[in-house]
């Protein structure tokens, strides 16, 4: 069977109940009256873009990670989660989604560091010092807001400029700063019993009868970077890019292929073996990070599997 056949490309199943459907750039999302059926899919995305060949087991890891680090912080802030019925699923409480994400940064890396090095030295309206280098920790974690685009790219914007907007009321915007740093603390900490540094990440929140969920996932490849602790020190002293793990190498190679996702660029061809490779690091990166043995779903049918165990699922009565 061909690489691509194992991989879930995308998924049209219609359910008893259901309300709507949603495509995003990774899931499917299928909507029900009080909770959200999310399918991570094995499309990968960069630069905004979807890339044309999915990546077996790249949802797989991506639904598992999002699930672990979900159990880990429940004390910290509720989240949506009910069930993980299937590798590739979460049922989750349908919640009000805020427009805005909450970007997490302990380091000065990936979109950070472009910025900072065409020489812009406020981010997001937070100002950082002069003098830093790519990867260097920051001298306390900082919140670099996006607004969420269902299409195009995510913009930066401060807190100064969502408050005026009205996009979050303050009260509210002021615990999900708190709930933000407080997930990254415990990312971080978890991280570093792995031997690992949390570098950035991403938290999406919403809202359910007043009360504040953390929403969608946490602390995966695909919403967080990773340095390797062990040799940080050493390769920042000379001068030596840090090993990653998060999806950057892929938006490299792209960087690398003269694509960024602007008009009239053309994305490189993705051969098997780089799939292979991409899955293989998406694998080494699940495994790192929960400390526990990634095990390959069955691939006979995936749709067939994924759609049996969702209407099973929908079975459950969670309230």
């Amino acid at each position: 069977m061909g690489i691509s056949k194992q991989a879930i490309k995308e998924t049209n199943f219609q359910f008893d109940g259901q309300t709507g459907f949603y495509r995003g750039k990774v899931r499917d999302v299928y909507h029900f009256e009080d909770r959200l059926v999310m399918v991570a899919t094995d499309r990968i995305s960069a630069f905004d873009v979807v890339l044309p060949r999915p990546i077996p087991y790249k949802g797989q890891v991506l639904n598992q990670t999002a699930a672990h680090f979900l159990q880990a912080t429940a004390d910290i802030v509720p989240n949506w989660l009910l069930d993980v019925p299937d590798p590739n699923v979460t049922v989750g409480l349908k919640c009000e989604s805020y427009p805005v994400e909450m970007v997490v940064r302990g380091y000065l890396a990936g979109h950070a560091w472009r910025e900072y090095r065409a020489g812009r030295r406020t981010l997001c309206g937070v100002a950082l010092p002069d003098g830093l280098k790519e990867a260097d920790r920051l001298p306390e974690p900082i919140i670099t807001p996006t607004t969420k685009a269902h299409e195009g790219h995510d913009e930066d914007i401060s807190r100064e400029d969502i408050l005026a907007k009205g996009l979050v009321p303050e009260a509210e915007y002021v615990q999900l700063e708190q709930y933000a740093l407080a997930l990254f603390k415990r990312g971080t900490e978890m991280a570093a019993e792995r031997g690992l540094i949390l570098v950035d990440t991403k938290y999406e929140f919403g809202k359910l009868n007043g009360q504040v969920y953390l929403i969608d996932e946490i602390h995966t490849p695909d919403s967080s970077r990773y340095f390797y602790a062990d040799s940080y020190a050493e390769n920042q002293q000379n001068g030596v890019q840090q090993k990653q793990l998060s999806k950057e190498f892929v938006r490299e190679w792209l960087i690398a292929n003269q694509f960024q996702g602007k008009e009239g660029q053309t994305i490189p061809e993705m051969t098997d073996e780089w799939i292979e490779q991409i899955t293989s690091r998406y694998v080494e990166l699940y495994e790192k990070v929960t400390g526990k043995p990634f095990i390959r779903s069955e691939t006979g049918n995936i749709y067939e599997r994924i759609e049996e165990n969702i209407r099973r699922s929908l079975t459950v009565t969670y309230f």
